[in-house]
């Protein structure tokens, strides 16, 4: 089958491979879209960063090459001895953690902070830029007609970002600000929409991505244009209760904590390739507070359901959909010089 797979910084390729089969306890799924993820782009860019290059992940045994792809859609092909839960024809997204089962996190039901976690489309496993891939039954979850493929495809995505809001200070009725409005960032505004809050605010250069933000309901901010810092706390008589900061940018980071009031929290939601500087008075003296998330975990379910109500429209968010043979210049390369681009999905079945 044809799977693309990353064997170094900037060096992708669509090879081909064999197909997986429906070993005990796995679903075997013919993938129907898979999203490229941010993650998928700094392993491009700059990796390796979760994907093992010169020994095995110890979950799966597994290093480079590796078939990427972890925002994933399909259809059910095959089940392996002993799934129950899954027969051929049920339409399904996949939660690609791995996770040990015995470390002081796993013990504690917090899988995806264990000790050697990893992704699927990563670590190993397989990954949805493929034709087929085959999870182990507990990873995957299964979706309602009314929810797309395409929809489905950003199942994974919306939860890094339902699960940031959740894990925040935030309430109903708060106000919160957005630190750019790429996929993930957008995402957060639509959680932070269905979460009750009064008033979101999205900062974000690319003049597209700000324009969508505002087309989700957020008020848009230019940092070429003001001083976000002040306009935020003018806006808000104060500070926003929560900032999320969704760039990965060192300096970024800095205007995100002061953008919050007194006793607010600074949530980092992305991955950061470099080191990022901050002076803790920053936070000392206005009794502000620092989180950052991993993943997710327990929030699949919710995500769909709140997907049956509308909420993170894979119309308002996908950009572009691609064949599989066009990945690396109509997918990675577009993402890194197009900044008009939201999310791209990709099918290998174009």
């Amino acid at each position: 089958m044809k799977a693309l797979r990353w064997h170094g910084v900037k060096d992708l390729r669509v090879d081909n491979i064999e197909e997986p089969t429906s070993l005990k306890g796995k679903v075997k799924i013919k993938v129907e879209w898979c999203g490229i993820c941010g993650s998928d782009l700094h392993e491009y860019a700059a990796g390796p960063i979760f994907i093992s290059q010169n020994s095995p992940h110890p979950l799966t045994n597994e290093k480079a090459p590796v078939v990427m792809g972890h925002e994933f859609s399909g259809q059910v092909v095959e089940v392996g001895e002993g799934v129950t839960k899954f027969k051929a024809g049920d339409r399904v997204v996949v939660e690609p953690i791995f996770a040990c089962g015995k470390c002081t996190a796993c013990r504690q039901g917090k899988y995806n902070l264990c000790e050697q976690m990893g992704f699927l489309g990563l670590a190993g496993g397989g990954g949805g830029f493929s034709e087929y891939v085959a999870a182990d039954e507990h990873m995957v979850h299964k979706i309602p007609d009314s929810v797309s493929y395409e929809q489905g495809a950003l199942v994974e995505p919306s939860a890094v970002a339902l699960y940031a809001v959740r894990q925040s200070q935030f309430k109903v009725g708060d106000r919160a600000v957005v630190f750019g409005a790429g996929p993930i960032g957008l995402l957060v505004i639509e959680a932070l929409k269905a979460s009750g809050a009064s008033e979101i605010y999205a900062v974000e250069l690319s003049a597209e991505r700000r324009n969508k933000a505002e087309e989700l309901g957020a008020i848009g901010l230019n940092p070429a244009d003001v001083d976000v810092v002040q306009e935020i706390h003018r806006l808000t008589d104060g500070g926003a209760d929560v900032a999320y900061e969704v760039t990965g940018v060192p300096v970024v980071l800095t205007q995100a904590i002061e953008s919050t009031k007194l006793s607010g929290q600074i949530m980092i939601v992305s991955i950061f390739e470099k080191e990022a500087s901050i002076h803790p008075n920053r936070i000392v003296m206005h009794e502000r507070n620092i989180a950052g998330i991993i993943g997710y975990r327990d929030v699949f379910p919710a995500v769909i359901s709140l997907m049956n109500q509308g909420y993170f429209s894979a119309e308002k968010l996908v950009t572009k959909r691609i064949g599989l043979n066009e990945i690396v210049e109509q997918g990675f390369e577009a993402l890194l010089k197009e900044k008009n681009q939201v999310k791209i999905l990709v099918s290998p079945n174009l």
